[in-house]
């Protein structure tokens, strides 16, 4: 079998009017903060700390500290396994848009920023969880990820893709709690001091397989490094400017869901590990549920395996074990 899958995109704004899909998983960041009493002043706080984060980073020939601002995209992935016109949602990225005011104009930022994923939701919390389960130990199953990791690298390498965007995806996520990162030598105008661990968390482990490297940077004037996740050479690829689109968006949300790490009131050093129980930290005037959503993320793996991996397990498996990376 070497069919490849018909995939489709479809793309709303990420603004204060935002309302979330019927098919966007409702754990996801930006879908969270559209939701509730308070929605509407998340998304609109939410926006203007991305924006003043992103003129904090592109400050010069930006003396008043608002000569941009930042438009957002949800891209949303479904796939058609059959090719009979019936999808499943596969993956929503964001994508970054940059207005300059002082020139007047729209440019490009990355593709990636956050991730968003059902069948990682099936992986992390269905087959992770039950592999494990009465275990002393810790491991993942054979073959763990490699599905997700060809359905990715399928997307991103497909003509769908190169039609719509210029440059790979980029996907900034947080460092892991269980791993200690170190500062290096390196530092970059934009992305700050680089930082290194010893070894990969299960999460880097999972986006190799999605053909995707990282490295870790802590931004000037945040406070912990962030996981960046990508294609080719992150330092060369992409412009300042698309950097900042990137650590200005996925910073604040960082911010917001885990202020522990990100908001925290004092910043990494020269060892550092994250920790979710570190008490020293300040809430953003933003609304988040996190238990909820740690009980959804199972309620969405278990939909996955019905409404995805059950139905179509033959020709995924043939797919997949067909696939050349």
């Amino acid at each position: 079998m070497n069919k490849e899958f018909a995939f489709s995109i479809k793309s709303i704004r990420f603004d204060e009017n935002y309302r979330p899909s019927n098919n966007t998983r409702i754990t996801t960041n930006f879908a969270n903060l559209a939701r509730g009493e308070s929605r509407q002043q998340n998304l609109r706080n939410t926006l203007e700390m991305i924006n003043n984060r992103f003129n904090n980073l592109a400050h010069w020939d930006n003396p008043n500290g608002d000569r941009y601002s930042v438009e957002l995209d949800i891209v949303s992935v479904d796939i058609d396994v059959e090719g009979n016109g019936s999808t499943f949602p596969t993956i929503e990225i964001l994508k970054t848009n940059i207005v300059d005011h002082k020139e007047n104009k729209r440019i490009d930022g990355i593709v990636g920023n956050n991730f968003s994923s059902y069948v990682r939701d099936y992986d992390f919390s269905v087959v992770l969880q039950e592999h494990n389960k009465n275990k002393n130990g810790f491991s993942a199953p054979e073959g763990f990820g490699d599905l997700h990791g060809k359905l990715f690298k399928s997307f991103v390498n497909s003509a769908l893709y190169q039609e719509n965007f210029n440059k790979s995806p980029v996907i900034c996520l947080s460092v892991s709690s269980s791993k200690v990162y170190h500062r290096t030598g390196n530092q970059h105008p934009v992305l700050g001091i680089e930082y290194q661990q010893n070894e990969f968390s299960p999460t880097d482990e999972y986006f190799a397989k999605m053909g995707l490297q990282v490295r870790y940077f802590m931004p000037p004037n945040s406070v912990a490094p962030f996981a960046f996740y990508f294609r080719g050479d992150l330092l060369s690829d992409y412009t300042n400017l698309e950097l900042i689109s990137t650590i200005s968006t996925m910073e604040i949300f960082q911010k917001i869901y885990r202020p522990e790490i990100y908001n925290a009131n004092s910043a990494a050093g020269m060892r550092y590990q994250p920790s979710l129980k570190n008490a020293d930290h300040s809430i953003t005037q933003i609304v988040y549920d996190r238990e909820e959503r740690s009980r959804l993320a199972v309620e969405q793996g278990r939909f996955t395996e019905e409404s995805f991996i059950k139905p179509y397990k033959v020709i995924l498996d043939q797919w997949a074990a067909s696939y050349a990376l």
